[in-house]
């Protein structure tokens, strides 16, 4: 085992990355608030940290959610980030079999084959010869698909990329450089002592024809050592940070440790385990129908980790969520924008008192959020079917107006919305009711996750799937096409798909569009925009109407009064919230003193 200059750049730059990765982690660490503390504790000692090496592997490594979305793209970093992880192995395990040592240089078995030109006469020295040779290849031929993929990124499905910052391109053309490098290095070396495997011995053999090789091989190792000390260097700067970060992320997340209401060591964590791979860019509403590619979420926490605040990049946004699906590393990235919308426009948070009134004691609390106000015949189906079904209910801002405070959150006023959530919650206790109802999904999201009741919060589409199961009401079906569009904060902002397609099954035929679930589309009309003009909102909502009407439904179904409002002003065709659909489907009381229970028949006379 030897030494020599060369190795310098590398053992330096490796040097560097390890102890700037370890301080940077120990600082998030020391920094995550008491509660979240306890969780790390709690989480080490248990099957959590299990799951979350299992996650490494398929995610960090073998990238499997981008091969679910994109196999020739999931391939081309999954070659890289396991092919480079199983190189590193097999060197060390070549390396201590040929030499058995307690430990070995880091660069010992980087550079094994400069130092053992001869290998010979080892166990499995013919395997090991192969077996780096492949891999060599294998991570080659994701290095190719790189550069392809930055020449004509559409031909391996990404319309758009990121526009990448000068370290970001340092380190980039260094990572191209190493194996290519390492490649020509063990060549050179394979032809002067006549060693190496298929790939390595054939190419040295080759180049011995063409060139001096005694004189490019000392040349060949220092580039390769150079290329490796350069990465390491501009890695910690650069989006490339992801790759350590991403693990530390994964465990804390399987912990329970989670993103709140203020910017902390946690939020840091996903904002440098962003590899700005611009996944999330096509996906965006905003990029796909209204051509704005430059305010995306990948740019929105580049400006965030670099301190270099953009107003438009943080508010010309839709908030709706579907960046959170496409990205791979599952950054919750609208929490993140949430919090630098509060840091950059109201620091100071100033509060103001507002007067609650008493709440009368119901066993149902109908909440209709304020779009339901301004949808009217929303609250009109639903107060309707809650009366058909013979409910004790309490229309809570029937008479005034009551927002949950999700609004002020969103504009960055944090300390007003938690104030009037002490108040709404307070008036909602007061009434000693066992079930909250809204309307509107943010409102659903918010009283579920931000009030902390205890009693069970219900949307409007899992209450009438509720009364349907009990036989509280029962509806006709009928000979008529719906295409059911999933609002964002209902569908992907909290996973309710199934409940709204059970009950429309029971009232006319169900029909796919090209963008359900989780990969539903904004309707355009999202409050969380407060930058984005109605030309453009306008774009992104016949986008989204022409995915619903793929299969030319009858009518449009939704089940957020925001959607159905915004989508009412462009359709072609009708569009009904599922409430109004269920009122107008539903029997009677006079149907149902004469039909056997739970009994279902076409009626001509039922429309929309």
């Amino acid at each position: 085992m030897g030494f020599d200059l060369f190795v310098l750049p590398f053992t330096a730059g490796l040097a560097f990355l390890l102890v700037w990765f370890f301080y940077k982690t120990g600082v998030w660490l020391y920094n995550l608030s008491r509660v979240d503390r306890i969780l790390l504790k709690r989480g080490i000692f248990s099957g959590k940290t299990l799951r979350s090496v299992k996650e490494v592997i398929l995610e960090s490594l073998l990238h499997r959610k981008i091969f679910r979305t994109n196999p020739l793209l999931g391939y081309m970093h999954m070659s890289l980030a396991f092919g480079w992880f199983l190189l590193i192995v097999a060197g060390n395990v070549e390396a201590m079999i040929f030499r058995p040592a307690a430990f070995h240089p880091p660069y010992y078995p980087i550079f094994f084959r400069f130092f053992e030109p001869e290998a010979a006469g080892f166990p499995g020295e013919k395997a090991f010869e192969f077996i780096m040779d492949f891999l060599l290849l294998f991570i080659l031929s994701g290095v190719a698909l790189a550069l392809f993929k930055r020449i004509r990124s559409r031909a391996l499905g990404m319309k758009k990329t990121t526009r990448l910052l000068w370290y970001d391109r340092l380190a980039l053309y260094s990572l191209w450089c190493i194996f290519p490098f390492r490649l020509l290095a063990e060549s050179i070396t394979s032809g002067i002592y006549q060693t190496g495997g298929v790939i390595t011995g054939s190419l040295g053999n080759f180049l011995g024809g063409l060139i001096p090789l005694q004189s490019f091989e000392y040349p060949a190792w220092w580039a390769y050592s150079l290329a490796l000390g350069l990465f390491f260097v501009a890695l910690p700067f650069s989006r490339y940070m992801h790759i350590p970060t991403e693990v530390v992320l994964i465990f804390l997340r399987n912990y329970g440790i989670r993103t709140r209401n203020s910017y902390s060591s946690y939020s840091d964590i996903e904002v440098y385990s962003c590899s700005r791979c611009g996944i999330c860019i096509d996906p965006c509403p905003m990029s796909a129908a209204a051509g704005i590619q430059n305010i995306q979420s990948v740019y929105m926490i580049r400006n965030i980790r670099y301190h270099t605040p953009d107003e438009e990049v943080l508010d010309n946004c839709l908030m709706c969520g579907r960046c959170n699906i496409a990205c791979p590393v599952g950054i919750i990235t609208t929490d993140l924008r949430a919090i630098a919308r509060v840091e950059e426009h109201f620091p100071g948070n100033p509060q103001r008192n507002i007067p609650a009134k008493p709440t009368p004691h119901h066993e149902v609390i109908y909440f209709a959020g304020c779009m339901g106000q301004l949808t009217p015949a929303v609250t009109q189906s639903m107060e309707a079917i809650m009366k058909q079904a013979g409910e004790d209910y309490l229309f809570l801002d029937k008479d005034e107006s009551i927002c949950c405070g999700r609004p002020l959150a969103l504009a960055g006023r944090i300390a007003e919305a938690k104030q009037l959530m002490e108040i709404n919650r307070d008036k909602i206790l007061s009434s000693g009711a066992r079930i909250l109802v809204t309307s509107c999904p943010i409102c659903y999201k918010v009283f579920r996750e931000e009030y902390h009741l205890p009693l069970t919060v219900m949307h409007h589409t899992q209450y009438l799937h509720r009364l349907l199961m009990q036989g509280r009401i029962r509806l006709r079906s009928r000979n008529i096409s719906l295409a059911y569009h999933d609002p964002c904060e209902l569908g992907r902002g909290s996973g309710i798909y199934e409940e709204p397609r059970q009950v429309l099954k029971h009232a006319g035929i169900l029909i796919p569009s090209t963008s359900e679930k989780e990969k539903s589309i904004c309707c355009g009309g999202s409050l969380g925009n407060t930058v984005l003009g109605q030309k453009k909102r306008r774009e992104i909502t016949q986008y989204s109407l022409e995915n619903l009407t793929i299969n030319n439904p009858d009518t449009i179904v939704t089940s957020c009064p925001l959607c159905k409002k915004t989508f009412a002003q462009s359709s072609d065709r009708p569009v009904l919230d599922i409430a109004e659909v269920v009122k107008s489907a539903m029997f009677r009381e006079y149907d149902n003193s004469r039909l056997p229970e739970n009994l279902m028949i076409p009626a001509e006379e039922f429309s929309f």
